[in-house]
């Protein structure tokens, strides 16, 4: 099962000079991950290079920023992806020291520098969650709502028209066992539509 982190979570490194500083933290997608590495360039005006790594499914991807090719965020990449991580942003900033490292020595310090973080992580399970709406008389919202509530899910949108519209979100897990037992208990009054795009 993939996990993800609790909270952000750093290391600092000093290898022949140059200051490596590792994060690894959760982010949401890529743009999102994005706006960090740029965030990071804006705090370290001073830093010669700002390495990063993202392990999100289709949006993963990796930067080495300057560094020869292959030694700072593919080696990075592939610590996330050990760890089975999952929506999970790795960052190096490196201050460069003077002494060149060869190509060996920046993967090792790369590497190092987010494993180090991860140490200190709190990793927690990455809980994938599924999208449904339906659409129901009035008379079983009180039945979809208590189900929901005992199912875990989470009501995103409840329009009240010539029927009920609700959206709601839970665990893909239980989300077939969820709608059988509507289905079941509504007598089939409850209507359930193609769920909408995540």
């Amino acid at each position: 099962m993939p996990h993800s982190l609790a909270a952000p979570v750093h290391a600092e490194l000093i290898i022949k000079k140059s200051r490596f500083l590792g994060c690894v933290e959760s982010v949401p997608d890529r743009a999102a991950a994005l706006a960090r590495v740029e965030q990071l360039r804006a705090e370290h005006p001073g830093a010669a290079h700002v390495c990063w790594a993202l392990m999100a499914g289709g949006q993963s991807a990796a930067n080495d920023d300057g560094e020869p090719g292959g030694t700072a965020g593919r080696p990075m990449l592939e610590v996330l992806r050990h760890q089975d991580l999952e929506g999970v942003l790795a960052t190096v900033v490196r201050y460069f020291g003077g002494v060149k490292l060869g190509a060996g020595g920046l993967v090792r310090a790369y590497t190092d520098a987010v494993a180090q973080a991860l140490l200190k992580a709190d990793k927690v399970p990455v809980i994938r969650l599924r999208t449904l709406r339906c659409t129901l008389p009035y008379a079983q919202e009180g039945l979809l709502r208590r189900e929901a509530e005992k199912a875990g899910a989470q009501l995103v949108d409840v329009a009240h028209g010539a029927l009920v519209d609700v959206t709601l979100r839970l665990p893909e897990s239980a989300a077939n066992a969820f709608v059988a037992t509507l289905n079941e208990s509504g007598q089939g009054r409850i209507g359930w539509l193609k769920p909408p795009e995540d």
